[in-house]
């Protein structure tokens, strides 16, 4: 018998994060969080809980944790793109028709209490968290900030009649690709012509004051994107103490106009999916030497986040920052990158395909019903 239990302590709480990490200990690709992190973002203390509401679900039976799933309504989405959806998230459970049903009926009855018509997922609480699932290549390389799910997953959800709301894909690519001097030549004639200028940062000081710049700048290039509302002022300072921390300075390119507005950005950081998976979750003792040393020590990187300003799309400026990622690889004897998901059919995801060598990697999906 399977018995839904509401997360309701910390014991609870630890057994939801710990849950996929027993699950898919076996796995490969399966690249575990920090558990503080986990903490973070499903405790009480999370900003986006301004705009969100959640519930915590584990699945039992015969005394064992057998599943997990976070039942999730953003407000703000839902204002924004004039929907009444309830998310479900963190969506991790054995290869068993009957709990993967009972959990996702525990988010739909959530729904239905708050007044929603729809479902939708895996979604986190924006568009920072880890979402969407893989639908095809399942064993390929994962990146520290995506999703993992076995090819089950997807099976059960199709079967249970939810549809995909939107694809992505993902693209693997040599990182030490030559600029032609043609690209060379038009992205300096670009810069003149609109007198912007590419940010060099010594420390990681000077870049803070363009931080808040930098997310201001991604709620508007990234504005018109599927489900995606406008990060808040407290989101903001959150993820910016979670990830600059990361940041290689060498692999951050800021482009600047005249007047000191950040109208274009491409944010790289070193490959950390291998040192997560020896941290298995926790700092200390050594996760924090293992995150440390793969920072330090590095030939893969993963292309966390491009955008321009919707005020400075189609003048060329992305081939700017790209042409200076493909510098900085060179310079640091990096061979591979990998980009984050691409919505299929966007401008970003045709500037990989049209311009650079690349591979498919693995597309992911959104799936959703109406309840």
């Amino acid at each position: 018998m399977i018995e839904i239990r509401t997360v309701s302590s910390r014991t609870d709480l630890n057994r939801f994060i710990a849950f996929p990490n027993r699950l898919f200990k076996e796995v490969p690709s399966y690249i575990p969080p920090l558990n503080s992190d986990e903490r973070k973002l499903l405790g009480d203390k999370n900003p986006s809980l301004v705009n969100c509401s959640r519930e915590l679900y584990l699945a039992w039976r015969d005394g064992k944790v057998v599943g997990r799933v976070a039942a999730i309504i953003n407000r703000a989405v839902n204002e924004h793109w004039n929907k009444k959806a309830v998310r479900f998230g963190w969506f991790d459970f054995i290869e068993d028709y009957d709990v993967f049903t009972a959990l996702l009926d525990k988010v739909v009855d959530y729904g239905r209490r708050h007044g929603m018509t729809e479902i939708e997922g895996p979604f986190g609480f924006t568009d920072m968290d880890k979402e969407c699932w893989v639908i095809d290549n399942f064993d390929a390389r994962q990146n520290s900030t995506t999703l993992y799910n076995p090819e089950y997953y997807v099976r059960f959800i199709e079967r249970a009649g939810y549809d995909i709301r939107c694809r992505w894909q993902q693209y693997k690519m040599p990182a030490s690709q030559p600029v032609p001097d043609k690209v060379a030549r038009l992205n300096g004639l670009i810069m003149e012509k609109y007198h912007l200028r590419l940010l060099k940062f010594k420390s990681r000081k000077e870049v803070y004051p363009y931080a808040f710049k930098f997310f201001r700048t991604l709620n508007q290039s990234f504005k018109d994107l599927y489900d995606f509302v406008p990060y808040n002022e407290a989101e903001i300072a959150a993820y910016i103490k979670e990830y600059f921390p990361f940041i290689n300075l060498d692999f951050v390119h800021f482009i600047v106009d005249q007047d000191d507005n950040l109208i274009a950005f491409g944010l790289s950081i070193p490959d950390l999916s291998q040192a997560y998976k020896k941290a298995n979750g926790r700092l200390f003792p050594f996760g924090w030497y293992h995150l440390l040393k793969a920072l330090r020590n590095f030939d893969t990187i993963d292309l966390l986040l491009n955008g321009v300003h919707p005020d400075w799309q189609k003048r060329g400026v992305h081939s700017i920052y790209y042409s200076e990622m493909n510098l900085k690889a060179i310079e640091h004897h990096v061979h591979t990158a990998y980009t984050n998901p691409q919505i299929i059919g966007n401008e970003a995801e045709k500037i990989w395909e049209q311009q650079y060598s690349v591979t498919p990697l693995m597309q992911r999906a959104i799936f959703g019903k109406k309840i």
